[in-house]
């Protein structure tokens, strides 16, 4: 059980990018140093043209909560990101600035550090290139980042937090961009009681420690192990794989997922595995948010997959009982796993006045 395993319960300062090979000649901006655990390991992603940067950070937080991005001035990165949610916005799809509502639901914001590829289908690979794509998108936040900048030119003390950041009062698009990617990258939750325990700080109740060894054991029937092998795609502390599956939600999908990126008939209906973490507060759940609670996810898992040419191996002929076609949960193992799943949250990350809005 992966629980037992990890020893180590320092968190060790990861410094990022801290060379001044991607700052202006003439940028003080001082590098930050992020803290996180160990366990979490060191497969971070970071542009060697945006170093992370106290500064940098500072103008990224202003900008996630700036309205003027929008071109209704009313919209911001924050209002369908809610650091109380762990930035998500408890709807099924959310409304844009001219009221339509977004194809796919809204992703949590959390431990993007070590995610590569963005969005439910991993159009973009980086932060940069993710944040560019709600911007100017006519149905998001409506507005060009020559309008966004030429806005924020002329509005309060941008000019001084841009030359502040990156040496150059001129505000631009691109730097709007790597800003707000700064930012994003310090959302690190690694303080939940699932890292208590780790840390050896927590002691699981008897139904959060089965629900920790149901969901990273595979079910092997012969030899009378339970298990719900969700630790497949959800493996690690982290509870997060680079990896796309078709989780069997349709037989024909009504959204094509990742096919619409590839073009291959392989990725058909497949998305990204999304992080577990603080899942309790990021309802409702999928790529279209077409269930409300932790509990139909677990039925869809137990007793609900969808047989199609795409289904992720992961799900198929994978029972607890001998020859079983679903997966053989009782309700009280579903009840554990949940528990397990409860451990998750993260209450000082959804408090942490760093990621707060800064003009309240």
């Amino acid at each position: 059980m992966i629980g037992t395993r990890i020893r180590v319960a320092v968190f060790v300062l990861a410094s990022i990018c801290i060379s001044a090979s991607g700052l202006d000649n003439n940028n003080p901006a001082k590098p930050l140093q992020i803290a996180y655990p160990e366990y979490f390991g060191n497969r971070i992603t970071i542009p060697e043209d945006n170093p992370t940067t106290e500064e940098g950070v500072h103008l990224g937080r202003m900008l996630f909560y700036e309205t003027a991005l929008s071109s209704n001035n009313q919209v911001s990165c924050a209002t369908c990101h809610k650091q109380e949610l762990a930035f998500t916005d408890g709807k099924v799809f959310s409304a844009g600035t001219d009221g339509s509502l977004q194809e796919r639901n809204t992703m949590s914001l959390v431990n993007l550090l070590w995610v590569r590829n963005f969005f439910w289908d991993g159009r973009a690979g980086s932060l940069e290139a993710q944040a560019a794509i709600p911007l100017a998108n006519p149905h998001e936040m409506g507005q060009s980042l020559r309008v966004s900048a030429k806005k924020l030119q002329s509005k309060g003390n941008y000019h001084k937090l841009f030359k502040n950041a990156f040496g150059s009062d001129s505000v631009t698009g691109n730097n709007i961009l790597k800003a707000i990617a700064k930012f994003e990258r310090t959302l690190v939750s690694a303080n939940a009681r699932y890292d208590q325990y780790l840390r050896g700080e927590y002691q699981p109740t008897a139904s959060e420690f089965n629900g920790i060894k149901l969901f990273f054991t595979e079910p092997d029937p012969q030899k009378n192990i339970r298990g719900a092998s969700c630790g497949h795609c959800h493996g690690g502390p982290k509870t997060y794989s680079e990896l796309f599956h078709n989780n069997g939600l349709d037989s024909i999908p009504n959204d094509s997922g990742r096919e619409k990126i590839t073009g291959q008939a392989f990725d058909r209906g497949r998305f990204r595995v999304v992080t577990l973490r603080n899942i309790a507060l990021t309802a409702p759940y999928m790529h279209d948010g077409r269930f409300t609670k932790l509990e139909q996810v677990l039925d869809h898992y137990n007793e609900h997959i969808k047989e199609s040419g795409a289904l992720s191996i992961f799900l198929q002929d994978n029972s607890n009982t001998s020859g079983g076609k679903t997966l053989g949960l009782t309700q009280q193992e579903k009840k554990d796993i949940i528990a397990f799943l409860d451990m998750l949250t993260d209450s000082s990350f959804i408090a942490n006045k760093n990621f707060s809005n800064p003009f309240k």
